[in-house]
């Protein structure tokens, strides 16, 4: 059966079910865990969101990450390589149902931790670009409950839009 997206309005616990599964994901990282960040849609208050908490580890060395894959199947989680990302680790839990995301980057990623946390940050401070993309994101849930695909190309060129924006804003040459 294929993913059904649904997207709710913003729940005040996303931020403890961060915290309580970053507590494990530090613990089978260790001392390669360098930071783990709350990112996505849960971690904006206020934010409607499909309810799956995104978490963005970042490691001093992303090669010994492959190596406690079984320790993250052992929580639950599907560890899913790059996925479609060079330099992530993706894991995801929850199956059809999903709850969790872990999308693991080396901390000298500059790029794509940036963007991420720099969406976030866009967000949690424009209140219209907030009520903006809670609104599309309702709307694509309810027009493809059943197509995650085209719910995501639905939200792709606002993301994209967004994201420049907010480089530009909170990315600040060194």
């Amino acid at each position: 059966m294929p993913q059904h997206v649904v997207v709710v309005d913003y729940q005040p616990q996303w931020p403890e079910e961060f915290l309580k599964e970053s507590k494990y994901i530090q613990t089978i990282l260790g001392d390669n865990c360098v930071a783990i960040y709350h990112i996505g849609s849960t971690s904006v208050p206020g934010l409607a969101a499909k309810p799956i908490i995104d978490m963005m580890p970042l490691v001093k060395d992303l090669t010994l990450v492959d190596g406690q894959a079984f320790a993250f199947e052992e929580i639950g989680y599907e560890y899913l390589g790059e996925f479609g990302i060079k330099g992530r680790r993706y894991l995801r839990k929850g199956g059809d149902v999903r709850t969790h995301q872990i999308h693991i980057f080396e901390q000298s990623d500059t790029y794509n931790t940036s963007r991420h946390l720099a969406f976030r940050n866009y967000l949690r401070t424009h209140e219209k670009e907030r009520e903006e993309y809670a609104r599309l994101k309702k709307s694509l849930a309810e027009k493809f409950p059943y197509d995650i695909q085209s719910y995501c190309d639905g939200k792709d060129a606002f993301i994209k839009e967004l994201e420049k924006k907010a480089l530009v804003e909170f990315v600040k040459e060194k």
